[in-house]
């Protein structure tokens, strides 16, 4: 798959999250896991460190929409607000399967080949495409040491910054197939059949 169908199929599945129900949301875990299987312990991952957003997210949800009270006690929350705060931890869990797909099917150089392919038409506008592309490539990078405890305070220090080390990027974009042309041209089909 063309790495810039690969992201454009990725954000289909964002915003289809947005509308999907309980079925939905599961058919498209479910085609995740299919696809990319490896993709499986990233989401176990993300659901981990984003545990207490998930739990956060649940709170106020389940808590801030007005209904019927969980078992009549005055401190629990109302069904429609569970029912509300469990669709949207689903939703969450979903997208973030979504970007597990993305990063394990492309890493690095493919999502950098990507961002590089479908922003390659904003060029002729004027936009410095090359350049974007390289600071996305020096984040995605730079993402993946890991930091000590405590070293935000001595990165903002300004004699403290290391000096940058030249690197070499090249970005390599295979041809594009006709089925990656079908599946991009289908998207928004999908997407108005989703909402509709």
């Amino acid at each position: 798959m063309h790495p810039t169908a690969a992201l454009l199929l990725w954000l289909f599945g964002v915003l289809a999250t947005q509308v999907l129900s309980y079925t939905g949301l599961c058919l498209l875990f479910l085609f995740v896991v299919a696809t990319s299987p490896a993709s499986f312990l990233s989401i176990v991952q993300f659901a981990r460190r984003g545990r207490w957003l998930f739990l956060s997210l649940w709170l106020i949800l389940a808590y801030g929409k007005p209904g019927e009270l969980v078992a009549d006690y005055a401190w629990a929350p109302t069904w429609e607000g569970v029912y509300e705060a469990n669709l949207q931890a689903v939703r969450l869990l979903a997208m973030l399967a979504c970007l597990a797909w993305l990063l394990t099917r492309l890493g690095r150089n493919g999502m950098v080949s990507a961002v590089w392919g479908s922003l390659r038409p904003l060029a002729t506008l004027g936009l410095d495409v090359e350049r974007l592309v390289v600071r996305l490539s020096l984040v995605l990078e730079h993402l993946k040491t890991p930091l000590p405890s405590g070293a935000w305070k001595t990165m903002l220090l300004k004699e403290s910054r290391p000096e940058a080390e030249l690197q070499q990027i090249s970005i390599a974009l295979p041809p594009w197939t006709v089925s990656d042309r079908l599946l991009v041209f289908s998207l928004p089909f999908c997407f108005l059949w989703i909402v509709l």
